[in-house]
């Protein structure tokens, strides 16, 4: 069933849970995470980066139209959601089609241009009922705009959130994005300080690097809305790729996405249930 992201976000962060978004890049990682919702019978956000968008030709519309139409027929709310937007007429392109929220990515520019650029965008948002994330630096991962261990001073977010009006902040804790082992340890005090410096519930970016417990504990410390797209890749490609290696004659693409869909649904599943159950 749809669900608006914000409804999401503040009925987990009422209740002490964190609530798991996933990016979605085929119609395979929706069809799996939608799957993985139902069969945990928790909520999901399913978001879509413009860096998915690219992968598409620049067409946000048949990607977002899936996605709404498994929404739709779920037995579980599921939310949509735009991810690392920077390009500002894709951002109202999917609030055109219908999103719920948007992550508006300004934090690669000077700390006042981010300021400036969020508070312009998020009351064009807020016009509309479009629930607003913004990054304060840049977590690590990302074209090395920091170093692995810089991390988001509380008094800062603070700041920025009141000047920007935004309704959740991703923050620098010690995750990374794109991992592809889960190494990453959190600073779970900074965690605590930071849910206590500001009201907006606080996201985990690069969170498919961080193990399940560190997940549990961030959560418990303050996390509310946690993404992961990683890990469903890992999943979706080590399933092709054994698929494709034990019968190299395979032509048939249904056979080695199923498989892939299958190994991303368990992912997704296993968690979803990490995260928020």
């Amino acid at each position: 069933m749809p669900a608006a992201t914000a409804e999401l976000v503040l009925a987990a962060r009422a209740s002490g849970r964190g609530i798991a978004a996933f990016n979605v890049i085929t119609l395979e990682h929706a069809e799996a995470i939608t799957t993985a919702a139902e069969r945990t019978g928790l909520p999901v956000i399913l978001q879509i980066s413009e860096n998915a968008v690219k992968f598409h030709g620049g067409h946000a519309e048949p990607l977002l139209a899936a996605t709404a139409t498994l929404a739709r027929s779920a037995t579980v709310p599921v939310a949509l959601h735009l991810d690392h937007i920077k390009d500002e007429v894709l951002l109202r392109a999917g609030v055109a089609a219908g999103v719920t929220s948007v992550m508006f990515d300004a934090s690669t520019l000077p700390y006042e241009e981010n300021v400036r650029a969020t508070a312009r965008v998020t009351a064009w948002a807020h016009d509309r009922g479009v629930w607003v994330e913004a990054e304060l630096g840049e977590v690590g991962g990302k074209d090395g705009a920091h170093a692995p261990g810089v991390r988001t001073d509380p008094a800062e977010a603070a700041a920025f959130t009141a000047a920007t009006g935004v309704d959740a902040l991703a923050v620098a804790v010690g995750s990374s994005h794109a991992m592809t082992e889960r190494t990453a340890g959190l600073d779970l005090d900074l965690i605590a300080r930071l849910r206590t410096a500001i009201e907006v519930p606080l996201v985990l970016h690069g969170s498919s690097g961080v193990p399940d417990e560190t997940l549990r504990l961030a959560v418990t410390a303050g996390m509310t809305k946690v993404n992961i797209g990683t890990a469903l890749n890992i999943a979706f490609s080590t399933a092709v790729r054994e698929h494709l290696t034990a019968d190299p004659a395979t032509v048939d693409p249904r056979r080695y996405l199923r498989p892939a869909r299958d190994a991303m649904t368990t992912t997704a599943a296993h968690l979803l249930q990490v995260v928020g159950g």
